[in-house]
């Protein structure tokens, strides 16, 4: 089974939308809210994009991680992103 991906992204979105994926507090829930791709869209676009074994790296680590998926999450946790990771210039 294929999965189809919901839009073409430019290369800027393309590396914007990995980077989330990569993300340890990004849910795929924001992906999806920000680009339209379900986490199966995430997948098969990290599948594509990706080194083999860099998805597989990947995908070890995402795999029923709680900070990946907000139903999984603590309900304390109401930001995306460690309050750090945008450092002002």
């Amino acid at each position: 089974m294929t999965t189809r991906l919901p839009q073409v992204l430019s290369e800027a979105d393309l590396s914007r939308l990995i980077e989330m994926a990569w993300e340890d507090r990004t849910p795929f829930e924001a992906i999806a809210t920000t680009f339209g791709y379900s986490e199966p869209h995430v997948i098969a676009l990290m599948r594509k994009n990706l080194k083999r074994s860099s998805f597989e790296l990947w995908r070890k680590r995402v795999t029923g991680r709680s900070t990946k998926h907000i139903a999984l999450r603590s309900k304390l946790v109401n930001r995306a992103y460690c309050a750090t990771q945008y450092k002002q210039k």
